[in-house]
């Protein structure tokens, strides 16, 4: 059986999300921010916006190791300035309607976003707000590092390999197979084909979730 048809082959005790380009759209907002930051720092913006995306402010300015520059403070103006700017933001297609229908406990965020601007993204989106959301706040490392998502299924009381993480971005898919669990990838903000052994899917419309007798989470093609 090809690994991509595999997760539509059994069943799940949860499913975890990554936030931004897999639940809901924010490409926009964050280019906009990040690139007016690029140009204050002398930055290269068309080499530096790819990088971004799905890793914690942080971790993105100290890996640029500037000369002077305060990353802890750049990471909380950053995380500011995107609090305000929700313009354009949106929903996954589907994602919603998907989220929705899910049992509340068995599902989780793990974003490398901090909570206020987790919370603030998905209020403009129309995401629903998880019980359980792992947010920049809570690990010592963000993706590719494991951690959020082993943390996220410690606290759904399940072991990594019994769920199936949604993600976009390099990063999160590192950080995901790293977890030792079961992967699909949403390909809507892709501006490429991705050449992947993983489910991919290019929104929530095409699947569907069923509840079996034993409250497992099964996903279906729609």
């Amino acid at each position: 059986m090809p690994v991509h048809d595999a997760v539509f082959n059994r069943a799940f005790g949860a499913f975890l999300f990554d936030m931004d380009g897999t639940v809901l759209n924010s490409i926009a907002a964050a280019e906009r921010i990040w690139s007016a930051w690029a140009v204050r720092h002398g930055v290269d913006v068309e080499a530096f916006l790819p990088t971004i995306h799905g890793v914690r402010a942080i971790d993105t300015i100290n890996r640029l190791n500037l000369p002077g520059v305060d990353a802890e403070a750049q990471a909380a103006f950053i995380t500011e300035a995107e609090i305000e700017d929700v313009e354009g933001i949106v929903e996954i297609p589907g994602a919603a309607a998907f989220l929705n229908g899910l049992p509340g406990d068995r599902w989780a965020m793990v974003t490398s976003a901090p909570r206020d601007l987790a919370l603030r993204r998905m209020a403009a989106a129309g995401i629903p707000e998880p019980a359980v959301m792992i947010t920049a706040e809570d690990v010592q490392a963000g993706k590719p590092d494991p951690a959020g998502y082993l943390l996220a299924a410690r606290r759904l009381g399940l072991e990594p390999r019994d769920c199936l993480i949604f993600e976009d971005a390099a990063v999160g898919i590192q950080a995901a197979e790293a977890a030792g669990a079961a992967l699909v990838i949403i390909t809507t903000t892709h501006q490429h084909p991705l050449h992947t052994a993983h489910a991919t899917l290019a929104g929530y419309d095409a699947v569907q979730v069923n509840v079996d007798s034993a409250g497992k989470l099964r996903l279906q093609p729609d």
